[in-house]
């Protein structure tokens, strides 16, 4: 396991500062994504499950004021790249970022009923592909010991009742996931994400249960990231700069 250098980078047209590695793996939108369409407000309590550098904790904190996160990470390297970037932003008062395992949360998750709760688990299942040598890369890529049952499952534990789950993952993946939430999780509201008009198979998908709430889906209309000519679309533009969140029908 070699050192991780982190670098300061910009999200939200640069009004989030956030440390990243500067080798390996690095956040996309994934994170901007999942975090526009948790439905937070003023005061509501957040938890970032697996929040690696803090990158959708940051965002959301500035896209909601007032709303107190919390991020849980396994690698303590992350943390401390993510405890840098709320100093940087001004946010160590409400954002708070802790070091365990999703499988055993900590004081301070575990013992919390979080009105929202957000989660970008790694896309690949275990055995599948050789994890990258790259310690930080090899988490976020592939599941390790927690598969995507234990995430959905921690995240709905850690839900108060009432509160939401809402996990962003990789297209073909949609039924697996849809199907875990559904298992804990009410009023599923289903978003695919495509890269562009009429992809059949979106690339991303993003999935929002209540807990507690009824048994039933609703199938969004799909948010298209580019327009024919490659550039973003005015709503996928406005939630990447900060200017809009998703709408999920909450």
């Amino acid at each position: 396991m070699t050192d991780t250098a982190f670098e300061e980078t910009r999200l939200l047209d640069g009004r989030v500062v956030c440390f990243q590695p500067v080798k390996g793996y690095r956040s996309a939108i994934d994170p901007i994504l999942l975090q526009a369409a948790v439905p937070a407000r003023v005061g509501d309590r957040v938890l970032d499950l697996g929040c690696g550098v803090g990158s959708a904790s940051l965002c959301l904190a500035v896209r909601v004021p007032g709303a107190d996160v919390t991020g849980l990470d396994q690698l303590s390297r992350l943390i401390d790249a993510a405890g840098r970037g709320a100093a940087a932003n001004g946010l160590a008062g409400r954002v708070r970022f802790l070091a365990g395992d999703l499988l055993v949360p900590p004081p301070g998750a575990a013992d919390m009923g979080f009105d929202h709760v957000m989660a970008n688990p790694p896309f690949r299942k275990a055995g599948t592909s050789r994890p990258s040598p790259d310690a930080v890369k090899a988490a976020a890529t592939v599941e390790g010991q927690a598969r995507l049952a234990d995430w959905v499952r921690a995240a709905a534990d850690l839900a108060a009742p009432g509160g939401s789950v809402t996990v962003i993952h990789h297209g073909d993946r949609a039924r697996e996931l849809q199907d875990l939430m559904a298992d804990c999780l009410g009023d599923l509201a289903i978003l695919p994400i495509a890269a562009k008009p009429g992809d059949g198979r979106p690339g991303r998908i993003i999935i929002q249960g209540t807990k507690g709430a009824p048994t039933g889906e609703r199938r969004l209309a799909p948010l298209v990231l580019h327009e024919p000519g490659g550039a973003y679309g005015e709503l996928a533009d406005a939630v990447l700069r900060g200017r809009a969140a998703i709408d999920m029908g909450r």
